[in-house]
């Protein structure tokens, strides 16, 4: 096995989500090129050598075992695979991402496809800037000063603005700075197995609703009338006793917190099965016994179509269960969009999962991942 070497990474965009395809621009290296160990601030700069829109500009630290001509190789092909595509016109232009090798430790290196260290390096203030974030102090094998002497020294005297973006070494880390996500979803929508998978993967302390106990089930789906008040006054008391256990303090030995409930779905069943004087009560109870407990950094929300829910309960096979009609899953699906509306200044994430199935097929449940990982990058402020 070949000897890691530190190596220099500059990150640029400005077509498409440019927060987003420098966040997975980093995942894609730490994944394919070595363990990035550093990361630089966030830069908003005009474009360099042509009109086009501004920037995002980033530089990160790798620890590489790739030699320089198949480090290349797999840049470009993150490059690819993110969405830039290379004009056969010479010259500057737009791009969804470009990565470019700085430094190969001291490395020295002229081929006819790469020059390391980076020809243009000293002339870039938009590259120099984050590269002094992560490496002040690394001398240009070649010019013989570090990089604060050769920002000071740089010609180049374009704008450059510090934006308030962090950007992650791994998709763990990014998931680590929400603290708590919460998974919702429909009866059989997947909420829990979606919620234990993350918790697996990501080392997140797991908050399950433990329904299963409740007495009071299997009476409401026989007899929805007569049992549906006391149903809900049941899951109310549990599911504050819970909550409180499980998210009043973190386990520090888990990274965040993952739940496959939110506390807000009492109101949206209730609103469902209680007549409008025992919701109206409900309601009132509610609001004083959750005044202050915690909210998800984000909501998540599995959406799946009637006829997936209505297949994944008869398979999941629940005796109480068989009997759900179609109509009250529509309505407990228009609960939750409701909810979702009158709540704008939380981040709501809504996921269409009614083609996926994330359990047995790796690609499905990378798309879900993909899409939270996406939402997460416009939280990281």
């Amino acid at each position: 096995m070949n000897p890691s070497t530190t190596t220099y990474i500059s990150l640029g965009s400005n077509l498409g989500d440019r927060l987003h395809l420098l966040q997975d621009g980093i995942f894609q290296i730490n994944s394919r090129v070595g363990k990035v160990t550093k990361t630089s601030h966030v830069y908003e700069t005009p474009a360099w050598g042509f009109d086009g829109d501004p920037f995002y500009n980033a530089c990160i630290c790798v620890e590489t075992q790739l030699s320089p001509p198949e480090l290349l190789e797999e840049l470009l092909q993150i490059e690819v695979l993110l969405g830039r595509e290379r004009k056969l016109i010479s010259g500057y232009a737009s791009r969804t991402l470009d990565l470019d090798i700085l430094y190969y430790d001291k490395e020295i290196l002229k081929t006819e496809h790469l020059e390391i260290p980076h020809p243009n390096l000293s002339k870039r203030r938009f590259v120099l800037r984050p590269l002094a974030d992560i490496a002040p102090q690394f001398y240009h094998p070649i010019a013989n000063k570090d990089t604060r002497n050769l920002l000071q020294e740089c010609k180049d005297k374009s704008e450059i603005v510090r934006t308030p973006h962090k950007l992650y070494i791994n998709r763990t880390q990014l998931f680590s700075q929400l603290h708590f996500i919460s998974i919702e979803g429909n009866i059989g929508a997947g909420k829990t197995t979606l919620a234990t998978k993350i918790g697996e993967d990501y080392n997140a302390k797991l908050v399950l609703e433990r329904f299963a106990d409740n007495a009071f089930l299997p009476k409401f789906y026989e007899d929805p009338a007569r049992f549906a008040f006391p149903l809900e006054m049941s899951f109310l008391a549990d599911r504050y006793q819970q909550f409180m256990d499980d998210t009043s303090q973190y386990d520090l030995f888990k990274n965040f917190m993952v739940s496959d409930y939110d506390i807000h779905k009492s109101l949206i069943f209730a609103k469902v099965t209680l007549q409008e004087e025992e919701f109206n009560l409900y309601r009132k109870l509610f609001h004083m016994m959750y005044k202050e407990v915690q909210r998800p950094r984000m909501f998540v929300y599995l959406y799946q179509n009637t006829e997936r829910l209505i297949q994944n309960i008869k398979k999941r096979g629940r005796s109480y269960e068989q009997h759900i009609e179609g109509a009250y899953l529509e309505k407990i699906n228009h609960g939750y969009f409701d909810y979702i509306k009158s709540f704008p200044e939380q981040n709501n994430l809504i996921i269409d999962i009614s083609e996926l199935d994330f359990v047995k097929n790796k690609e499905d449940y990378e798309h879900i991942l993909y899409k939270i990982q996406q939402f997460a990058v416009q939280l990281s402020v």
